[in-house]
């Protein structure tokens, strides 16, 4: 793949072709899936009174088994079954790069209700390929949270009754215990409460902190909030929230029908799929990126690992500004390639100059076959001064000829 295939004209036409062809790959799975992914995982940080989960598996009730957070030992062999049958269905675990809040509005600091749900349901990583995910909210990433510097917070977090273990949320904007882990551990059907201050403006990671945090890291449950600052954020035509994850599943990649997470992959940081929004395809045809040529855009990028570090580029683009590490007090200018670490996030910005499909990518390019990738597409007038291409006639004629 190379970066010169994303825009319009004869090269434009080569592209389509390896859009069709990645999909085509991922509707087979005999290679890979197609997706983007997010890559995020969190601070390990658990309460700082114990390293203890109350490791809840069903089969028809609740049965406890212990699990230290920490440190190598054998509760990385930690196996689950489970009944799927017990758990919700969902069509589509994916959330929307376009499901967000709007940017605030207001001049003034207020307490901020959230509301969130650990849940647990299974859906699907590709097509015929089932999943047992651990969500917030039902959809990887969780919500978007959008507050201001200064607001105060108050977060519900419910574990739902049907859960196999207990659920909790770190917060990487919170200065706190365990940034929260260690007031919101919840038990199936239990509900607790954060109230904290967002002191510092900036776009943080959050996610579940419970038992293995890594492990509930790779179900899926994680997401980001962001801080504005104060004076707010410049004006964009369009934002977007994209997060790269990692999936440890049983059976190999594209082995159809429901998989198990694999505890031994994961400590071993051997992902099987590598994706964006939580499973493969989430930012292609129905879930793509739309623009038109003009628009400035604002992408929210995070990290979920748990093990990989993503290279997040554009082919085709070039990122206007990046905020890199997601800090909004120093900016990087005209950047080909952003790293976003596990359990970081970056804050990219950019105009869209020429009509076409972009292809967003972890540039460690073998994630692609993983489902590390996604579609911007740009609608709208070409500029023949920016970009331009034809084909070399006697030799397309010669192929053409070749090929009777």
């Amino acid at each position: 793949m190379h970066d010169q295939v994303a825009h319009g004209g004869s090269f434009m036409k080569t592209n389509n072709k390896m859009i069709k062809r990645l999909q085509n790959k991922s509707n087979n799975m005999k290679k890979f899936p197609y997706a983007f992914t997010s890559l995020l995982i969190a601070s390990l940080i658990a309460s700082p009174i114990n390293a203890n989960e109350s490791s809840k598996h069903r089969s028809g009730k609740h049965s406890s088994k212990q699990m230290m957070n920490f440190g190598p030992g054998e509760h990385y062999q930690h196996d689950m079954d489970i009944n799927i049958s017990e758990f919700k269905k969902v069509k589509d675990i994916s959330k929307k790069a376009f499901d967000l809040p709007d940017p605030l509005d207001r001049k003034q600091s207020k307490t901020v209700t959230v509301e969130l749900e650990a849940v647990e349901v299974i859906s699907k990583i590709a097509p015929n390929i089932l999943y047992h995910y651990w969500t917030f909210n039902e959809t990887v990433p969780g919500p978007f949270l959008r507050v201001r510097e200064g607001d105060t917070v108050e977060l519900s977090l419910h574990n739902d009754h049907k859960s196999s273990h207990s659920h909790a949320i770190d917060l990487h904007a919170v200065t706190g215990p365990g940034g929260g882990k260690a007031v919101t551990e919840v038990e199936p059907g239990e509900t607790k409460t954060l109230k904290f201050k967002a002191t510092t403006p900036g776009l943080y990671v959050y996610h579940c902190a419970a038992g293995n945090p890594a492990t509930h890291i790779a179900n899926g449950m994680y997401g980001m909030i962001l801080v504005e600052p104060k004076q707010g954020m410049a004006e964009v035509d369009h934002e977007f929230y994209i997060m790269q994850g990692e999936l440890y599943t049983k059976g190999r990649l594209g082995k159809k029908g429901f998989q198990k997470f694999n505890a031994r992959k994961m400590i071993d940081e051997r992902p099987e799929y590598i994706v964006f929004n939580g499973r493969t395809g989430a930012l292609v045809g129905d879930g793509q990126l739309d623009a038109k040529v003009g628009d400035k855009i604002r992408l929210f990028i995070g990290n979920a690992g748990v093990a990989k570090i993503s290279s997040f580029h554009i082919i085709g683009e070039i990122f206007d500004r990046v905020y890199p590490e997601a800090s909004l007090s120093s900016v990087n200018k005209n950047v080909q390639t952003t790293l976003v670490p596990a359990g970081g996030a970056s804050m990219v910005e950019f105009k869209v100059d020429y009509p076409g499909n972009y292809v967003l990518v972890d540039h460690a390019l073998a994630r692609i076959d993983r489902g590390a990738w996604g579609i911007l597409n740009v609608s709208g007038a070409k500029n023949d001064s920016l970009y331009s291409g034809s084909a070399n006639k006697a030799h397309s004629d010669k192929k053409q000829h070749e090929g009777h």
